[in-house]
């Protein structure tokens, strides 16, 4: 059990220094002896438990994605049990808090697949297929129910993912100009409401809509 747990905290102190080094020196400026200084131990560990920095690389995107799928596994799961506004507005919000928790990873991912590669090829042939299609089910499910607008999925899902990832692609803005923090607990509990009031907005029908109150106080205004 000892040796185990000496294992796994061993793999965890490399992924969570070689996030900080891909977040702050990019992917290529990142070396394995960097990131094995930083997690303080021997560079051969790095290539015993990930075959390479190009491993850590595949583990990183395999640890969002994998997280990322099952709050929208989970809202397809429960599509007939539960009004399907509400299971989409569940997995939106947690998506938004797994991203926060774990925002350097969040960040590091959404900036590599802006990117063409060969791994981005690659995640987006297997995990982006994915979450097309169990966005793709929840909203059909709601037209289906006339819950939802009969609006195009596929313009539907690209502006849903935009403001998902938006907060991690342009972290600096927010800081810089508007002081706003994703890892921030106010920020998501604001940013979620933004959200939830497109949704309710976009595309669910007959619904009241309450006056706006999720503009988030900026110091600076």
């Amino acid at each position: 059990m000892g040796k185990m747990t000496t294992s796994i905290k061993t793999k965890e102190a490399i992924i969570d220094a070689a996030i900080v080094l891909f977040n702050t020196k990019g992917y290529d400026g990142s070396s394995v002896r960097d990131i094995a200084s930083r997690a303080r131990v021997n560079s051969a560990n790095i290539s015993y438990y990930f075959h390479g920095k190009q491993g850590l690389l595949e583990e990183c995107f395999t640890r969002f994605f994998e997280t990322y799928l099952l709050c929208l596994e989970n809202a397809v799961d429960e599509l007939g049990k539960s009004p399907t506004d509400f299971c989409l507005k569940n997995a939106i919000k947690n998506i938004l808090y797994f991203q926060s928790d774990h925002h350097l990873l969040s960040r590091f991912v959404w900036r590599e697949m802006s990117i063409d590669s060969q791994i981005v090829r690659e995640i987006t042939s297997s995990y982006l297929m994915k979450e097309k299609y169990l966005l793709k089910k929840v909203i059909e499910q709601g037209i289906e129910e006339e819950l939802f607008l009969k609006l195009p999925a596929n313009i539907l899902i690209i502006q849903l993912k935009s403001m998902l990832s938006m907060p991690y692609l342009n972290a600096q803005y927010l800081r810089e100009v508007w002081q706003l923090f994703p890892q921030e607990k106010y920020f998501v509990e604001r940013y979620y409401e933004a959200i939830e009031s497109w949704i309710d907005q976009t595309l669910v029908k007959n619904i009241e809509i309450s006056p706006p109150n999720y503009f988030m106080q900026v110091n600076s205004l």
